[in-house]
């Protein structure tokens, strides 16, 4: 009876040794952000030049009401970009 030979082992800790970041950018370095802080002041100088005249159009309230959906789009989508993400130092 003859023994089966299986596929070689590879050796991965010289490749696990060069991964020393994460597979997601920095927060700052992320077009998500900008399009956030691009959005927030969007919306409090529509805020301001709607309102500006007193009427009952979209004041205050509504703006912050809308940042806060804003807000919590970003922390979304920066968590789905995070989630497959691993980082080799908490191993």
């Amino acid at each position: 009876m003859t023994r089966q030979q299986g596929a070689p082992r590879v050796d991965t800790r010289d490749r696990d040794d060069r991964l020393k970041g994460t597979e997601t950018k920095a927060a700052f370095k992320t077009t998500e952000l900008i399009v956030f802080v691009l959005t927030v002041v969007g919306i409090l100088i529509a805020s301001l030049l709607v309102d500006g005249d007193g009427s009952a159009g979209f004041g205050a309230s509504d703006a912050w009401r809308y940042i806060t959906y804003a807000a919590i789009g970003y922390m979304i989508s920066r968590g789905l970009a995070k989630a497959g993400s691993r980082n080799p130092r908490d191993e």
